[in-house]
């Protein structure tokens, strides 16, 4: 099957306005941010008078847009919008549950509300610092340098999550977000305790124990638990887990120092087998110092939550394109058959990096499964690999699990040629 489809013509691209959608301008990410934003901005057009915009319109509109920020990467409610996504019958249209598909661009809504949040802030402390200067008994100086740190916090964050610095300094990032964060929703806690007389009645008040308890909630979980290694190879570690039973296409955080630092895998599930594997493989200080000193525990927290790959069950049959250890992620999917899959796996010396045992389970469940030894062949063109399988197998979409740069690569081909097409976009 590799010679026929290395010998596959990929069609050119369509004019620009048939395919503007395929644009990673126009990602469905992007889309929910900018309608989160759009939202906003018709609000304050909607409010004409600006000055007239008063302090607790302000203060509701931060909670508002801070809250869809903050419960939206509820693990709970993530894996729910999977399940509501995927309940979407096969008999519908196609163009109908490849929409449904993009429903791990959640993120956009995220994006969009938290720098919406930021900005309504911005404007709450303009005012705040604006009737401080004409009458200063409208506020205490505390009060006023307390909002004016919070708006230096979002501030922090907001400039950490470009994404061209937290692909530079993604620990920095993380850790940022952490612990800035707990700090603003003191913060807020503050601020709501110190203005607010009847706390019952207040919306800001039960809002923010929602939002605590979202985020409290996962830490609440937080447990050490045993782990077995199988390591094959010096770049590569197998890892199990028997502490739970999760399910096909979910993934968990593990962590060997919960405060600083946490890394997330995809969880290899079998039908009928307790616990599940992960694919550890090098690929930075963190993953290194695993491989190379394997640990008897790590800690977990919160739910087994649901990935891109949950998404198959919206089409007849799939191709997935995986490479190295993005073999992780497709496994419990082929392991688990709930649709027709044809595999293309590109990854250098696959047995000798892998082992055997991993190799042969992954050709006992896809016989036909296409493995693209890189060290033999050198680097196959995948979006030509995934298009020839599409024409092959009459698949009706492709699930990419690699790197950034190659899977956003494939999807947008793909998608430039009509074909529905998945992949992780690193959004958190």
């Amino acid at each position: 099957m590799i010679d026929a489809l290395t010998r596959t013509v990929v069609p050119p691209k369509p004019a620009l306005w048939r395919r503007w959608a395929s644009l990673p301008m126009f990602s469905y990410y992007n889309r929910l941010a900018s309608g989160v934003l759009i939202g906003n901005a018709v609000f304050v057009l909607l409010a004409l008078d600006l000055q007239a915009i008063a302090v607790q319109t302000l203060s509701d509109m931060v909670l508002i847009n801070l809250s869809i920020a903050i419960l939206i990467r509820q693990q709970y409610l993530i894996n729910g919008l999977f399940w509501l996504a995927t309940r979407i019958p096969r008999t519908w249209p196609l163009g109908v549950r490849r929409s449904a598909a993009k429903v791990y661009h959640f993120g956009g809504l995220h994006s969009g509300a938290a720098l919406a949040a930021t900005g309504w802030f911005a404007g709450l402390v303009g005012v705040q610092v604006t009737q401080y200067l004409q009458q200063p008994d409208s506020a205490s100086a505390g009060s006023l340098g307390v909002s004016v740190l919070l708006l230096s916090v979002l501030l922090f964050m907001v400039v950490m999550a470009q994404p061209r610095i937290r692909s530079r300094f993604h620990n920095g990032f993380e850790r940022v977000h952490r612990f800035a964060g707990w700090s603003a929703l003191l913060l807020f806690w503050w601020q709501t305790l110190s203005t607010t007389s009847n706390l019952l009645h207040s919306l800001s008040f039960w809002m923010l124990v929602l939002l605590t308890l979202s985020i409290l909630l996962p830490w609440l979980r937080l447990r050490k638990v045993a782990v077995e290694h199988t390591r094959p190879s010096t770049h590569a570690v197998i890892t199990r887990l028997s502490h739970t039973s999760p399910f096909a296409g979910s993934s968990s955080a593990i962590s060997r120092s919960p405060l600083l630092e946490w890394h997330s895998f995809a969880n290899i599930c079998a039908p009928g087998e307790a616990g599940f594997r992960l694919i550890i493989s090098r690929a930075g200080d963190w993953t290194g110092e695993f491989i190379e000193d394997l640990p008897r525990y790590v800690w977990v927290k919160g739910i087994t939550t649901a990935g891109v790959a949950n998404v198959e069950t919206l089409f007849r049959s799939v191709v997935y394109i995986a490479t190295g250890s993005g073999i992780g992620p497709v496994m419990p999917h082929l392991l688990a058959a709930k649709v027709p899959i044809q595999l293309i796996w590109s990854t250098r010396s696959p047995r000798k990096t892998y082992g055997d045992e991993l190799v042969e389970e992954i050709l006992r469940a896809q016989p036909h499964a296409v493995i693209w030894d890189t060290d033999e062949r050198g680097k196959p063109d995948l979006v030509q690999l995934a298009y020839g399988a599409v024409q092959a197998c009459g698949a009706e979409a492709v699930i990419c699990i690699a790197n950034q740069a190659l899977t956003q690569r494939v999807v947008q081909e793909l998608e430039a040629r009509g074909i529905p097409a998945q992949g992780a976009i690193w959004d958190s």
